[in-house]
């Protein structure tokens, strides 16, 4: 098995369990000297992980910063996630890399992930949105403050917008192609956005309202993630929010989860919720609800760049 991969793709797919080496957008140290990175570690537990982990990064005249420990109760796991400042000069990247291998090889680890923001590229991501611009626009805007790690290589839609719009608008003077598919039933143009999405490292359905077949999913190869509003199971189909709001809610909420074959089941990343009431009408009752999916989708974002996510057991995960 190999056990490393030099390569800009960082993630080939979060379900899939064997061992990759990567390098993640993060944050920059206050000391011009020093450098900041990020590591994960998913191994067996047994006795002695966090003192070879902070060995190996205290031996290179590395610091650790903070650290996050679970070891679930009664299962023989362990995972960490661990922040640290170093000089990358008496710490060599390559160097770097070739010391977590070797730690987790001792360990036989599932997963030892290292990022040095500063050094590393970013994530290349593709967004695919529908008709509904309010996700869209609300990762383009963070995109353009610095506030999203990312590198956007396309917008992808099955809604023409007009050359006129604020979103195509934004697309050209920023140079992000923007490509218009049109789906029917019988053809969801999945092979066209294969081959535009082939050299990206995630993807993000951004309210994107059609299914990613199994085949897709498979045939991509790497993390999809998803966001929808928190009105189900209960209120399914045409508009959710109407029907939610005459059936006087009092939560309301958004999911941001992995994509699956199986619809709204993969692992969640991250849910947020607000109370809502007698004194909210439609217009507001959409509107918290459309923010509310503004922040899960853009937080889940963050946390999966930032090494936050890691998977635990069949469908779920550990966020630190």
């Amino acid at each position: 098995m190999t056990l490393t991969r030099r390569v800009s793709s960082h993630f080939a797919g979060f379900l899939k369990s064997s061992f990759k080496s990567y390098r993640l957008q993060g944050y920059r140290s206050s000391s011009s000297s020093l450098t900041h990175g990020i590591h994960v570690f998913h191994c067996p537990d047994q006795v002695g992980i966090v003192a070879k982990l902070s060995e190996c990064i205290a031996s290179r005249g590395g610091n650790i910063l903070g650290a996050d420990i679970f070891v679930p109760e009664k299962k023989n796991v362990f995972y960490s996630r661990s922040e640290f400042v170093f000089d990358p000069f008496k710490w060599p990247r390559e160097q770097m890399d070739e010391d977590f291998l070797n730690l987790s090889k001792v360990f036989s680890a599932t997963r030892s992930v290292v990022r040095v923001p500063d050094l590393d590229p970013k994530f290349k991501i593709g967004i695919l949105a529908s008709k509904q611009d309010h996700c869209l626009v609300d990762l383009l805007y963070r995109w353009q403050e610095g506030r999203l790690p990312v590198d956007i290589t396309c917008v992808i839609s099955n809604h023409e917008r007009g050359l006129n719009t604020h979103v195509l608008r934004f697309l050209q003077r920023n140079k992000i192609p923007y490509h218009y598919l049109h789906t029917t039933k019988e053809n969801k143009r999945e092979g066209e956005i294969l081959e535009l999405v082939l050299d990206t490292d995630f993807l993000v359905l951004a309210r994107y309202m059609q299914i990613l077949s199994g085949h897709f999913l498979r045939t991509y190869g790497k993390d999809v993630i998803n966001i929808h509003h928190g009105l189900l199971p209960s209120f399914k189909g045409g508009n959710p929010s109407k029907q939610a709001f005459d059936a006087g809610v009092k939560l309301i909420g958004a999911t941001s989860h992995f994509v699956t074959e199986e619809l709204d089941s993969g692992p969640i990343i991250e849910q947020m919720v607000e109370r809502v009431s007698h004194r909210d009408n439609l217009l507001s009752f959409v509107q918290k609800s459309e923010n509310l999916e503004r922040q899960c989708l853009a937080k889940a974002i963050g946390s999966y760049c930032e090494l936050r996510v890691l998977p635990y057991e069949e469908n779920r995960t550990v966020v630190f």
